[in-house]
Formats: structure tokens, sequence, C-alpha cells
């Protein structure tokens, strides 16, 4: 049975999680095949943008997030995907050599009609090493319950 489920998840409750280390090398990767920017491809060319030096694509650190939550709370879980993001805001630049975790904020859940699922949202923050909020996003998650009602 993995570990957790709608009933795991309480209103107001915060958890803390992940290490991702960001390198220089990843952040030229990703952004040369989904946002090829110079503000994400080239040192020299970043100094002169709003990010003032090279740092990863916003979907990047969107992406980073999505790993550290699949393997902190996803992976051992009854999770059944999302419908969607409800609001990203990229708040920093992230750059080479930080190191990121995330903030798990749950702030409701409701039931669904089923009886066999619910429905969860949080707000994810995606943190430095500083603890420097770098990224956030508020969404919904889909989990099955720990004893689904009978039908």
């Amino acid at each position: 049975m993995p570990r957790l489920t709608y009933d795991s998840f309480e209103p107001g409750a915060v958890t803390t999680y992940g290490s991702y280390p960001v390198t220089r090398e990843e952040i030229i990767a990703f952004a040369s095949q989904y946002d090829p920017q110079p503000m994400h491809l080239d040192e020299a060319a970043a100094a002169g943008t709003l990010l003032g030096g090279i740092g990863s694509s916003g979907w990047h650190t969107c992406s980073m997030l999505m790993r550290m939550l699949y393997d902190n709370v996803l992976a051992d879980s009854t999770g059944m995907g999302a419908g969607g993001i409800d609001e990203v805001k990229w708040k920093r630049p992230v750059r080479p050599g930080d190191m990121l975790s995330i903030r798990q904020t749950v702030l409701d859940k409701r039931p669904s009609s089923r009886g066999d699922r619910g429905y969860v949202r949080f707000r994810f923050e995606v943190l430095n090493q500083s603890g420097d909020v770098v990224l956030e996003q508020t969404n919904s998650i889909i989990f099955g319950v720990s004893r689904p009602e009978a039908a």
C-alpha cells in the first residue's frame, strides 16, 4: 500500500524536502532544448539581461520542482495526476551552484464525488540554499483515499 493517500494530507501542514544541485551544464542543456534565450545559455550575453547573469529557465525550475515532488511524495503515493497549475511565479533567478529544496503547504482538500479519491491543493515553494523562495506554484493533485467508500 502506498505511504501517502488523500487522507495523509491535512490543511495547514507544512513539509520540507528535497536537495537538488543545479549545474551550469544542466541549465544550458535544458535551455538549448526548450528555452534558448541568451540569459540561459551564455554568461556574457546573460550579463546584460534582467537576470544579470546565467540562470535557469523558469520552466527548468518547474521541472526540478516536479523531480523533487515525484521523488519525495508522488513515487510512494496514490497520486493520480493533476488537472493543471493554478499559478506559477518565478521569484528569483536560479543559478549554477544553487541547491534547491521544497517547502510544501497543504492549502485545502476536498473529496471527489466518486468516493475513491480527493483533491489536495498545495502551495509549493522552491527554496535555494539561503532559504530564498525562487519559485512559487499553486495547484491541486488528485490522490486516492485510504479506504474507498463502497459504491
